[in-house]
């Protein structure tokens, strides 16, 4: 039996709008249930205070529980191939950071392209690392360090919490564009990287500014500069790294992304609550305690940002030839 054209037409707008409908429902009702946030990282590191900070302040905007779920190993990539895996239904995300950015070129055999298997959903904060030094190190300004690095090359050394860590990859980038040849000590986290610093056993160190912002302000730790473009407001007297080397910018961000063909509703759902956290007075105050500055923004914006930040960095790692452990 034909169809009239006229319902013919009307059944398949119908049709074509069930998809559209049943997604708009999916996401008016989501979530019906408890949230992952998978960290890639052990507890306690400045990505996992955000995440908790983050995912308390969306169980109760939204109403059910967003659980964080620690699963640390491979510098991120155990965690983040777990979220690529997951149904793309909005129920399992990722506090993704710099280090994604880093191992999409870093690592040869991933199982996964981080740039194609998520989809972003929001930026939360940047956070500077500090170029700091032992106290009894001579040099006391930033100048004053190049200045002697240069004069004695090969004889200084730098920690970092391990190969493609953000702090190994801000030296990196700051040893290219300043000229200085030091000594690479990668450790297996950035905590005994810290207490070797603060033992004197180790010169230099590039830390996410939450981890020293204590030893600083309590003298045992002297920053020298910070790395992002602009000053810190948490230590505002000390210069930015780009005062010293012109055109130098790195920073340690996060935000959230969901597995790839997550329901665009139920993104945008997520990104107005995420941003609607940043605008309130106490995450705000805390994420400024910890030196954050703000990435509020649409999906869109956190994806070119991504997309940045992994062009920038696999220039980084090709340049200066930098292997995993």
């Amino acid at each position: 039996m034909k169809l009239p054209r006229r319902n013919f037409l009307h059944l398949a707008a119908g049709a074509a709008a069930l998809p559209a409908v049943s997604r708009f429902a999916f996401a008016q009702t989501y979530p019906s249930r408890p949230v992952r946030i998978i960290v890639g990282f052990p507890p306690g590191g400045p990505g996992d205070i955000v995440t908790r900070l983050m995912g308390q302040w969306l169980s109760e905007r939204l109403g059910q529980p967003f659980i964080v779920e620690n699963r640390a190993g491979a510098a991120g990539n155990i965690g983040t191939e777990a979220v690529v895996r997951a149904p793309a239904d909005g129920y399992t995300l990722l506090l993704t950071t710099v280090s994604n950015a880093v191992n999409a070129t870093l690592y040869d055999k991933l199982n996964f392209n981080f740039i194609r298997d998520v989809a972003p959903v929001a930026g939360v904060v940047r956070v500077p690392n500090v170029m700091e030094v032992n106290p009894s190190f001579p040099g006391k300004t930033a100048p004053e360090f190049i200045a002697y690095a240069k004069a004695n090359p090969n004889k200084l050394n730098f920690a970092s919490g391990g190969n493609g860590t953000a702090s190994h990859m801000q030296f990196e980038l700051f040893k290219l564009m300043s000229g200085v040849s030091m000594v690479h000590v990668p450790y297996r986290g950035s905590a005994p990287a810290l207490t070797d610093l603060l033992s004197g056993q180790i010169q230099l160190m590039f830390d996410p500014m939450p981890s020293s912002i204590g030893h600083i302000k309590a003298g045992k730790l002297r920053a020298l500069a910070v790395t992002t473009a602009t000053r810190s407001e948490v230590l505002p007297d000390i210069p930015t790294v780009g005062e010293f080397v012109p055109g130098y910018e790195a920073s340690t961000w996060f935000g959230i992304v969901a597995p790839t063909n997550t329901p665009t509703e139920i993104i945008e759902k997520l990104n107005n609550a995420i941003n609607a956290g940043l605008a309130d007075p106490k995450i705000k105050a805390r994420l400024a305690e910890m030196g954050g500055m703000l990435l509020a923004g649409s999906a869109a914006d956190f994806g070119k940002l991504i997309a940045e930040e992994t062009d920038k960095w696999g220039q980084v790692i090709r340049t200066a030839n930098i292997k995993p452990d």
